[in-house]
């Protein structure tokens, strides 16, 4: 399993509810068409009452594939095309960043196991 992870900060201009709304409803029906496209994750950001430490990130968003060549072609589609331009409407590209990862090892009281994918 391949995955990308990006975190990434709003657009300036926008308040939290425009951006994650904006996110889910419509940029999210967006990237669910990239093909290949495994899984697509949103995991938006909760701001913990009292907490003193400001998030880095507004939001981080992983795409799923199943090996690397299922990447590279989902990288050359429209959809993505389609995808990546519709991000400068409510992401700020100088504030993110990109991981490209491979597998997951699982840990948690439910999971007696580490899982390697």
């Amino acid at each position: 399993m391949i995955k990308l992870a990006y975190c990434f900060t709003k657009k300036a201009g926008l308040s939290d509810d425009e951006f994650f709304r904006y996110w889910k409803n419509i940029h999210g029906p967006i990237g669910a068409r990239i093909p290949q496209l495994r899984k697509l994750v949103q995991s938006h950001r909760l701001t913990v009452p009292g907490d003193k430490h400001k998030a880095d990130y507004d939001g981080m968003a992983e795409l799923w594939f199943d090996d690397v060549e299922a990447l590279l072609a989902a990288l050359q589609s429209p959809e993505w095309a389609a995808s990546s331009e519709d991000e400068s409407n409510f992401i700020d590209h100088k504030q993110s960043c990109l991981l490209c990862l491979r597998g997951a090892h699982h840990f948690g009281q439910d999971q007696a196991r580490i899982k390697y994918e």
